[in-house]
């Protein structure tokens, strides 16, 4: 059985709505800004790339809003938009229907900033001020509880937690159960609201958040450019409907791409830093173009994990390199994050969905702020500029915090 994904439903820093997302990548946007959800005049970054002007009260019921962190609406409208991009109605399902489809969503951080107001309540105030909700509403599990919720999906609710390859993993789980036939349809991809003073400082005190250019936040994420200095921190959502092919043909629906592959293991090296030889990220991908049935040779673009970070920039290139051999220099891959920033636990799903426009509508999305050539970093970056182009099959590389690396493999279906 083979999957495909029939919707797609984002927040990003372009706003809401997956057509926002897909032409800001098309023209090359930045959506990095001055930081506006807390004072941060006293950090070394004050720049991340937030969803600007979002309001949870758009999303949510008035009882709800003090109850939950900023994840969960962001989660609601991409999770509303992607199923009515499907052409799925939730209040419309059969109960058979609504106990086969599950929630399969990763983040890295779930309700942080949700957390953090509790403690900041408890140290401050005492326990009489801490949110009766504060546990229930702070475990990242209780993400896909949510969407569950809301929707009356009674298929598994699962929320996958790796750091910044949870989402990858999720969307490669969710692959994994419908070509074992156990669903035929599940709403998967990725959230995070992570953008917390406490995340900001410690990202700073790490010397990985971007710094020296506060004056220019639209310059700061900019991956495999020599001058780069650390991530941007970023959030949103990014869920997208997978289906099993079969299925989606017969109620029309129509479709994006194919998740063809799967592959993930781990460095085994540092809680933080990535192995400097890349190898097993370079055998991630190589499984998820296996479990794909596909080759090295076959691979039209990645689009790269690029965080803009000295240590990954480089040896996400190399394993690049040991993956396509002679092949390396002339296969196109970009980093969405030169745009988006960096949304923890929700960037795989976010390179996924950009995947997915690129493979139906026929163009890359460029690697932004590439002004200065690394000598160590030497791909076609598809450097500044979306590129008109008609790729066929495309790798999705994740590295994470941890050691980990995810893959995922997409191709384009046959009309």
């Amino acid at each position: 059985m083979s999957a495909v994904i029939t919707g797609i439903g984002v927040v990003s820093p372009f706003g809401i709505g997956a057509g926002r997302f897909r032409e800001s990548l098309r023209s090359g946007r930045s959506g990095t800004r001055t930081i506006t959800l807390f004072d941060p005049e006293d950090l070394p970054c004050r720049v991340a790339a937030e969803v600007p002007g979002f309001d949870p009260a758009d999303h949510l019921d008035p009882e709800d809003l003090p109850r939950v962190g900023r994840i969960v609406p962001m989660a609601l409208a991409a999770a509303r938009e992607a199923l009515a991009d499907a052409g799925i109605d939730p209040d419309a399902l059969a109960p058979d229907e609504r106990r086969d489809i599950g929630v399969l969503v990763g983040t890295g951080a779930g309700a942080i900033d949700f957390a953090e107001r509790q403690y900041e309540a408890y140290y401050r105030q005492g326990i009489r001020r801490v949110n009766p909700f504060a546990i229930s509403s702070s475990v990242v599990g209780m993400v896909s509880s949510e969407l569950s919720i809301r929707f009356g999906f009674n298929g598994p609710s699962h929320v996958f937690s790796n750091g910044c390859t949870s989402s990858t993993d999720a969307i490669g789980y969710a692959l994994s159960a419908i070509q074992r036939g156990e669903h035929a349809i599940l709403l998967t991809g990725g959230a995070e609201a992570c953008i917390t003073r406490g995340m900001m400082e410690g990202f700073c005190r790490m010397r990985a958040a971007a710094v020296g250019w506060n004056d220019r936040p639209e310059k700061a994420s900019r991956p495999f450019s020599r001058d780069r200095s650390g991530f941007v921190l970023g959030e949103g959502a990014f869920l997208m409907v997978l289906e099993e092919a079969g299925h989606a043909r017969r109620r029309g629906a129509g479709i994006y791409a194919e998740v063809a592959g799967y592959g993930a293991t781990c460095d085994a090296h540092h809680r933080v830093h990535m192995s400097h030889d890349g190898v097993e990220s370079t055998r991630a991908m190589d499984l998820a173009l296996r479990a794909a049935g596909a080759s090295s040779g076959e691979v039209d673009y990645i689009n790269l994990h690029g965080t803009s970070t000295y240590q990954n920039d480089r040896v996400e290139t190399q394993a690049v390199k040991a993956l396509l051999g002679p092949r390396a220099g002339s296969v196109p891959a970009s980093s969405t994050k030169s745009m988006i920033g960096h949304p923890q636990g929700a960037c795989g799903a976010a390179g996924v969905a950009a995947t997915a426009f690129a493979l139906r509508d026929g163009f890359l999305p460029p690697t932004i702020n590439y002004d200065a050539p690394d000598p160590e970093c030497d791909l076609d970056y598809v450097p500044n500029a979306a590129r008109t182009a008609a790729p066929r099959l495309a790798l999705c590389n994740c590295i994470g915090f941890g050691s980990k690396n995810s893959a995922l493999v997409l191709r384009v279906v046959a009309p």
